[in-house]
């Protein structure tokens, strides 16, 4: 069993990572300002993800790709469904569309919450629901998902978000200011937010 690992970049914006299998996202990361000298060429690759393979019974494969900064892992899912790397160069094309300006909705796009607590899923579900061009806080969020009060909750999920830009916590920002963006950087997020027609 394996999954597909699509590595691209967007000129001006950095090195993306996508894993996938089947229609089904398991992780997407983005170096905003990677270099992209630093990728082997773009493309698609069956693969184990790297330091091992899938490990029964959870199905949940081995930790950390060889970019992907968090210490997660993607959950492999059994069965069949379109081809992976049809999938990969769709959602890369698209994210490419994304970056240079243009209005791409990320609603259709199946993603792996089968490791999310409730609570995980439930503000990954309301954040897929903020449209281009809107914000959020933290706290609106954790209202939004059935838990108010959890705003601090809230920051701890976009800051471990498995799911760059397709699940967008570059829309969520602090009562009093624009909040964080984890290692990417205030800038980056003023970047994605400008790019949407929001400013922040």
């Amino acid at each position: 069993m394996s999954a597909t690992r699509t590595r691209y970049s967007v000129p001006g914006w950095g090195v993306g990572e996508l894993w996938t299998f089947g229609n089904l996202v398991l992780a997407h990361d983005f170096d905003f300002g990677g270099d992209e000298s630093s990728i082997c060429g773009t493309g698609s690759l069956r693969a184990h993800p790297p330091n091992g393979a899938v490990s029964p019974p959870t199905g949940t494969l081995a930790p950390k790709s060889s970019r992907v900064g968090h210490d997660y892992a993607p959950t492999l899912h059994l069965g069949g469904g379109q081809n992976s790397a049809d999938t990969s160069q769709e959602l890369t094309s698209r994210m490419t569309e994304y970056l240079a300006g243009a209005a791409v909705a990320w609603d259709d796009v199946e993603l792996d919450l089968s490791w999310a607590t409730a609570f995980q899923r439930a503000v990954a579900e309301a954040l897929r629901h903020v449209p281009r061009g809107e914000v959020v806080t933290y706290g609106e969020l954790a209202a939004l998902a059935g838990y108010p009060g959890a705003a601090r909750a809230v920051g701890s999920f976009c800051a471990t978000n498995r799911f760059a830009i397709l699940v967008p916590c570059h829309r969520v920002v602090g009562a009093t200011g624009i909040g964080g963006f984890g290692s990417s950087g205030v800038g980056v997020k003023r970047r994605l937010l400008a790019l949407e027609g929001t400013a922040a």
